[in-house]
């Protein structure tokens, strides 16, 4: 017997449209050591500089226990540092170095190079119009 569903798999399809952008970021980024969680803690630190982890987890979409992991194998590379937050000891705060850093300026071009050719293959709009829709889904499903 099977189920009846009248609408489309919107978690697959999401999942699918990442896998599709990533395959064309993911080279880059093995090129240069980097998994895709690495890469997401780099892009956030590069956002937004010295960072406490609890943030890098929500905005890098990595569970706390795996978040460890990565930080540990990035500050053994020398991407990243961590140290207590100077404000609340028992926090920690993480930035990238300048090796990081300059990791984050060289994937950016590649990464920003990618979506100019999306932007030009979808066209403006409709790209503007998917983070539009994107953004919607994600305030609409908030608590």
């Amino acid at each position: 017997m099977t189920t009846p569903f009248i609408h489309r798999n919107l978690p697959r399809l999401l999942l699918q449209a990442r896998e599709s952008v990533m395959t064309h970021n993911r080279p880059s980024l093995r090129e240069h050591g980097l998994s895709d969680q690495q890469w997401r803690v780099l892009r956030v630190l590069g956002e937004h500089g010295t960072v406490e982890t609890g943030r890098v987890a929500r905005e890098a979409f990595i569970l706390g226990p795996s978040l460890t992991g990565v930080l540990t194998r990035m500050e053994r590379d020398g991407l990243i540092r961590r140290e207590r937050d100077p404000e609340d000891q028992r926090r920690t705060v993480v930035e990238a170095t300048a090796k990081g850093l300059k990791l984050v300026e060289k994937l950016s071009r590649t990464i920003e190079a990618h979506y100019a050719w999306m932007e030009k293959s979808l066209g403006k709009q409709k790209l503007a119009e998917l983070y539009a829709l994107l953004d919607a889904v994600i305030e609409l499903e908030q608590p």
